[in-house]
């Protein structure tokens, strides 16, 4: 295909798959497109383990990576690595999610776990850096910012290494400001997306800011609640180089998500979803379920900071998850994660490849159809 994109990253067709799932990142840069996984939850030595398995079945094919280094935390370098940091989370935070919990008939004597927590996959400036080192010691041809502009590191060591540095935003000005950074692509997210989302539509957002960076020639990556193939062509006709997607591979037969997670994103509809800050801090959106609406209630308490907030919501919704693998019906009921809007769209669980090849014939399809229409 004649995309930027395609020459950029050498590959077939302009659609990225971010993924927590190495097997998804190796069968979508299979079929032609480029896998990128997600180092979120990843340390230094674990992130070596898994690009080492991707770098061995991926056939030499582009793949690249995602982190959430996000430009403002509760968190920062002073505090030593490992240190205990649960001290930071307020009881009533805690107490309020393992009331949740207690409602549905769960035990929560051992919601929280006794070990100390630094923060999970969420990473200060300086701490990124040695999963940036890690990053670029593999042969990746692509790393993201998932949160604000990238640390000047990794865009010095992108510039070296002839790796492409992208960034996800969800506003025109963030846009300007990550190209004046100096970012090599964006990743332009609608409000349908599935994670951290800002508030303004796709269809509204891309042509925004494509407008906005036309002056930069800096290639756009539509995404937030993207599919379909034809998703895809419609954000092209509107100045977009390709497509960024995450929730479509989540009901993948590969996909690590839970059992239970998979058949609800099967069953829920496009309106089944909530964009809320009481998961990570920040807002993201997710699947609906008794566990978001007690948070959207008047009785919550205010959602904290990132990362904080997540030390409150992921052990809780760790052993929901488990409970309702074994049966549990009130874990079922709260069961949650994150998914866009497009989820409505997602309704069959299907390999990795059959998805690619099922989104590249929607999008000739499409093609095909708009230049009917010019012909008549």
């Amino acid at each position: 295909m004649k995309s930027p994109i395609c020459d950029m990253l050498g590959i077939e067709f302009p659609l990225l798959a971010f993924t927590h799932c190495r097997d998804v990142v190796v069968e979508v840069s299979k079929a032609g497109g480029m896998g990128v996984l997600g180092a979120a939850g990843y340390n230094a030595e674990t992130l070596e383990i898994e690009l080492n398995w991707v770098d061995e079945h991926i056939d030499g094919l582009p793949y690249g990576l995602d982190l959430i280094a996000p430009t403002s935390m509760a968190i920062t370098d002073d505090i030593p690595e490992g240190a205990d940091i649960s001290d930071m989370v307020p009881n009533e935070h805690r107490n309020f999610a393992a009331n949740i919990l207690a409602q549905h008939q769960i035990d929560t004597a051992d919601v929280y776990p006794s070990e100390t927590r630094s923060g999970g996959g969420f990473l200060t400036e300086g701490r990124a850096a040695n999963i940036i080192d890690v990053a670029f010691s593999h042969p990746i041809k692509l790393i993201a910012n998932a949160l604000g502009v990238p640390p000047r590191y990794m865009l010095e060591m992108g510039k070296l290494n002839d790796v492409i540095v992208a960034a996800l935003v969800g506003a025109k000005e963030h846009a300007v400001k990550q190209v004046e950074a100096g970012v090599d692509v964006l990743v332009v997210a609608g409000t349908e997306a599935g994670g951290h989302c800002g508030e303004v539509s796709t269809l509204v957002l891309v042509p925004e800011v494509c407008q906005a960076v036309e002056s930069y020639n800096t290639p756009v990556l539509a995404a937030g609640g993207i599919v379909t193939g034809r998703q895809m062509a419609a954000c092209m006709a509107m100045g977009a180089a390709g497509a960024w997607t995450g929730s479509m591979w989540l009901t993948t037969s590969e996909a690590e998500t839970s059992p239970v997670i998979k058949d609800k994103y099967v069953h829920a509809s496009s309106r089944q979803t909530v964009r809320s800050k009481a998961r990570t801090g920040k807002y993201s959106r997710q699947l609906r379920s008794p566990w978001t609406d007690a948070w959207e209630s008047e009785e919550a308490p205010e959602p904290l900071p990132m990362p904080l907030q997540s030390m409150v919501s992921e052990a809780p919704l760790a052993k929901v998850t488990k409970l309702a693998e074994s049966g549990h019906q009130g874990a079922k009921q709260l069961a949650t994660s994150f998914v866009g809007q497009g989820v409505g769209l997602m309704n069959s669980i299907q390999s990795t490849r059959q998805v690619v090849y099922e989104f590249k014939e929607d999008y000739l399809n499409a093609i095909d159809r708009l230049n009917s229409i010019m012909e008549e």
